[in-house]
C-alpha cells in the first residue's frame, strides 16, 4: 500500500520536529489531540519520542492553568504505542487497536504547567510483540516520561489490533452504522462539576445512584475530547477519566488527588446499555474502581492517590 510505505518511512532524525505527526498514526482526528512531535529509534525495540503538551486544555490541564492533569501522561504513551505500531513494526492505517491494560504512575510534583509548553520525551521500550501468521499483532511496552531531567512519569501499556474485516466480525454487526445506535439521551443527570474536580458539567461522567459509591456514567458522544471521532464503543481514556472522577467523588473536596491509574479492559464498554462505575477502599490511599454493565465487568482500575 503505498500510504503505509508513506508512513513506515515517516523521518526519525534527531531532535523533535517542527510540527505533530499525522493524526492518522496516532488515531486522532483533531490536530489539537494529536500530542506527538517525533520519534528515533535508539535500538533494538527501544525509541525515544518527543510530544508537545499544551498550556491549557479542557481536561489535561486544570481549571486553573497550573499544573498537568495525569491523564494527559497516559493518553501521551498511549499514542506512543499507536505511533510506534505504524511507523517500526508497519502496522497498516485502517488496523482496529484494542487497549488491553494500562498503567502510569505520575509525579504530580513535576507536571506544573511552565511559561512555555512542556516538551516531554518517552523512552519506550518494547518487551513483547506478539505476531499472527508472521505479522505483528499486539505489543507491550514500557514508558519512562522526562521533563528536562526530571522523570515525572512511567507507563506501561499492552495492546493488540486486527484487520478492519475480522474486527467487524468480532463486534458481530455493531460497527456497521454507529449512527443507528439508540444511544441514551438525554444523558443522565450529571454531578455537580466541583465535586469530581472539573470546571465544566459537560466533562462530569458520573451520574447520581442509589448509593454513595456507585454511579451511572454518563457518555456524550459529541464530546471533542473523548470521542474526537466516531466510535462504537466507550474509549477506554473516557472510562480512565471515569475513574478519576469517581475517586474525586468518593473522597470528598478535601479527599485524595488521583496520580497513578492501574487499569485493565476486559471487554468491550457498549454506548447503547448503562455503565455503573462502582468504588471501593483498598487500604493505604488506594481506591478500586469497577466498571459495571449488566452482570459484566467491562473495566477494572486501581487509582493510587496523593493527599488532595
Amino acid at each position: 500500500m503505498p500510504e503505509l510505505r508513506q508512513f513506515a518511512q515517516f523521518p526519525s532524525g534527531p531532535g523533535p520536529l517542527t510540527a505533530t505527526v499525522p493524526r492518522e498514526l496516532v488515531h486522532r482526528v483533531s490536530v489539537a489531540e494529536t500530542l506527538l512531535t517525533g520519534w528515533t529509534r535508539t535500538g533494538p525495540d527501544r525509541f525515544s519520542l518527543t510530544a508537545q503538551w499544551p498550556r491549557a486544555h479542557q481536561l489535561h490541564v486544570s481549571a486553573d492553568r497550573s499544573a498537568y492533569e495525569p491523564l494527559l501522561v497516559a493518553e501521551t504513551v498511549r499514542q506512543c504505542g499507536a505511533l510506534l505500531a505504524h511507523t517500526a513494526y508497519e502496522v497498516p492505517i485502517g488496523h482496529q487497536f484494542v487497549l488491553r491494560d494500562l498503567r502510569v504512575d505520575t509525579r504530580p510534583e513535576h507536571l506544573a504547567v511552565g511559561a512555555t509548553p512542556a516538551e516531554p520525551v518517552v523512552d519506550i521500550t518494547v518487551d513483547e510483540v506478539r505476531r499472527r501468521a508472521g505479522r505483528p499483532a499486539a505489543l507491550s511496552y514500557d514508558a519512562v516520561v522526562h521533563l528536562g531531567p526530571e522523570r515525572v512519569a512511567t507507563g506501561r501499556i499492552a495492546v493488540s489490533w486486527t484487520k478492519e474485516a475480522v474486527y467487524r466480525r468480532l463486534r458481530g454487526g455493531r460497527t456497521a452504522d454507529v449512527g443507528a445506535l439508540r444511544l441514551p439521551r438525554p444523558t443522565p443527570t450529571p454531578l455537580p462539576a466541583d465535586v469530581v474536580g472539573r470546571a465544566l458539567s459537560t466533562d462530569v461522567l458520573l451520574s447520581p445512584a442509589d448509593r454513595p459509591d456507585r454511579w451511572r456514567l454518563r457518555v456524550d458522544t459529541a464530546h471533542p475530547v473523548f470521542f474526537d471521532h466516531p466510535l462504537d464503543h466507550i474509549p477506554g481514556m473516557l472510562l480512565l477519566e471515569a475513574a478519576r472522577q469517581a475517586v474525586r467523588a468518593h473522597g470528598g473536596a478535601d479527599g485524595p488527588v488521583p496520580a497513578s491509574f492501574h487499569a485493565t479492559f476486559h471487554q468491550f464498554a457498549e454506548l447503547d446499555r448503562p455503565v455503573w462505575i462502582e468504588v471501593s477502599d483498598t487500604g493505604g490511599t488506594d481506591v478500586q474502581v469497577v466498571a459495571l454493565q449488566g452482570e459484566s465487568v467491562a473495566f477494572v482500575c486501581r487509582a493510587g492517590a496523593v493527599a488532595g
